[in-house]
């Protein structure tokens, strides 16, 4: 007679995940039915609500139960192209994705770094990923004086002082300069 316990299969990596989802769907469905009972469609929210509660709700699944990086930096992104769009979407501005589209790339993938750095005690991850945000915030700066100050992509040039692109692009560009000193320190620096 083998007196060897079975073998115990391994738990399975999906649980905690699927009840996060369960209960994001349980509560959007809820908030689904008050809005039918109080008179609030869909279409008063807007669409690009939509977005942002799917991101969210990646997000906090990266954050709470997944335990992923890219979860978390996924759940961000999506979170800021729907408030992108509901910027658009309210204000008619589509044009404003010429620069926009910075603060979705590097600006969100850099913030989901770092809420993912600070989850996880990964100091690495904090720091570039702010890099990562500082830079996309930059990237959406010089793009916005660009597109609306110089060109006027919204319909009308913003009426900037002319230094202002060259002084923001030399700003950056110091920002950049700092961050490239202080990383050669820290790789020459002895183990």
């Amino acid at each position: 007679m083998d007196t060897t316990p079975p073998e115990r299969q391994p738990a399975s990596s999906s649980g905690p995940p699927a009840l996060a989802i369960g209960a994001a769907l349980v509560v959007i469905g809820a908030l689904l039915l008050a809005g039918q009972l109080v008179g609030i469609g869909l279409e008063d929210i807007g669409w690009p609500i939509w977005v942002i509660g799917v991101g969210i709700v990646i997000l906090v699944i990266g954050l709470t139960v997944a335990g992923e990086s890219g979860m978390v930096v996924g759940g961000t992104v999506v979170t800021t192209v729907g408030l992108v769009l509901l910027y658009q979407d309210r204000t008619n501005h589509w044009e404003s994705w010429a620069y926009a589209w910075a603060l979705v790339g590097p600006a969100a993938s850099g913030l989901g770094l770092a809420l993912w750095g600070l989850r996880s005690g990964r100091g690495s991850d904090v720091r570039n990923g702010t890099w990562g945000l500082l830079g996309g915030i930059g990237m959406f700066v010089i793009g916005f004086l660009f597109f609306e100050g110089v060109i006027g992509i919204g319909g009308e040039r913003f009426d900037f002082p002319e230094w202002l692109l060259p002084a923001a692009v030399i700003a950056i560009g110091i920002v950049l300069l700092i961050r490239g000193m202080l990383e050669r320190r820290e790789s020459d620096a002895p183990a």
